[in-house]
C-alpha cells in the first residue's frame, strides 16, 4: 500500500473525470449551479473537487469535513477476503452473520456508523444556509446520504450497492420536494462519455471481494493482501439541491 487510504492521490482518469465534472457543473444555468461546497477530507476527494470547480470556472464557499470521509474498515483494511478468512477467521464468521450492513470491524465502522456522522453533518450543511450545495465525497457515503435523506432500508440500500456501485465521479442530485427528497438522476455517468472512462472505487478489495465483485488484480506476492492502486478517482459528485430549510428526516431504524 503506497499511502494511507487518506493520503491517496488521483490517477490520470481521476483527473480527467474530475475535468468531465467539471464542465457539466460549467455548463450549469446561474440558478442551478452550486452555492456551496462541501468535500470529504480524503486528498482524492479535494483533488476531484479542484479539478472539477477549476475546469467550471466556479469560486465556492468551501468547507473540508471528515464526516464526509470513506468508510473505515479497521483491521480488515487492505485485505482481500480471503486474507480476512485466514488472518481473522472470527470476524470473518462475524460478518457472514450480521451482513455488511450492521458489521463493525474492530478499529472500523459499519455502514450505520458512517449514517450516523453524515446525520451530523447534513444538519450542518442545512444550518449553512446555502441553497445548492455540491458535496464531493465517496460510493458508500453517497449511498447513505440518500438512505438517511429518502429513508432507504438495508435490503434495498445493501442491494443498490450490491447491482448498481456508485461510479467514480457520477452525480446524484438530491431534491426536496413537497417535504421529500427526491434523488434524480441517480449515479449519472452522462458527463463522461466521450470525455472519461467510467470506473468504479475497486480499491478496497475486502468490500469488491465480500459482495462477490471482480476485485482489482492483485500483484502483491501475498494473496491475502491487496494493493491500494491509485483510485481512478475514488470518489463520487453529489449534487444536492437543498432548497427549503428541513431537518433530515428521524433515522429510519
Amino acid at each position: 500500500m503506497p499511502a494511507r487510504d487518506a493520503d491517496v492521490e488521483l490517477s490520470p482518469t481521476g483527473v480527467q473525470q474530475a475535468e468531465a465534472l467539471g464542465r457539466r457543473l460549467g455548463a450549469l444555468a446561474k440558478d442551478e449551479a452550486p452555492e456551496a461546497l462541501w468535500v470529504s477530507s480524503y486528498r482524492r476527494a479535494r483533488s476531484t473537487a479542484d479539478h472539477a470547480l477549476s475546469v467550471a470556472g466556479l469560486e465556492l464557499p468551501t468547507v473540508v469535513d471528515e464526516r464526509l470521509r470513506d468508510r473505515e474498515l479497521g483491521i480488515l483494511d487492505a485485505l482481500t477476503w480471503r486474507g480476512v478468512e485466514e488472518l481473522h477467521p472470527e470476524e470473518a464468521k462475524r460478518r457472514r452473520f450480521l451482513g455488511k450492513y450492521y458489521h463493525r470491524p474492530p478499529g472500523g465502522e459499519s455502514w450505520v456508523d458512517v449514517g450516523l456522522r453524515l446525520r451530523t453533518v447534513l444538519r450542518d450543511i442545512e444550518a449553512a444556509g446555502a441553497a445548492r450545495v455540491l458535496v464531493v465525497t465517496h460510493d458508500a457515503v453517497v449511498l447513505l446520504i440518500r438512505s438517511v435523506l429518502e429513508g432507504i432500508q438495508e435490503a434495498e440500500l445493501m442491494e443498490s450497492s450490491r447491482t448498481d456501485p456508485v461510479r467514480n465521479a457520477s452525480v446524484t442530485r438530491l431534491v426536496r420536494s413537497s417535504g421529500r427528497w427526491v434523488a434524480e438522476p441517480v449515479n449519472d455517468i452522462s458527463h463522461l462519455v466521450g470525455e472519461a472512462p467510467t470506473t468504479e472505487h475497486g480499491a478496497r478489495s475486502t468490500e469488491a471481494s465480500i459482495e462477490a465483485r471482480t476485485p482489482e488484480p492483485i500483484t502483491a506476492a501475498d494473496s491475502r493482501r491487496c494493493r491500494h492502486p491509485a483510485p481512478a478517482s475514488g470518489t463520487a459528485a453529489t449534487c444536492s439541491s437543498f432548497a427549503a430549510p428541513a431537518r433530515p428526516p428521524a433515522r429510519p431504524r
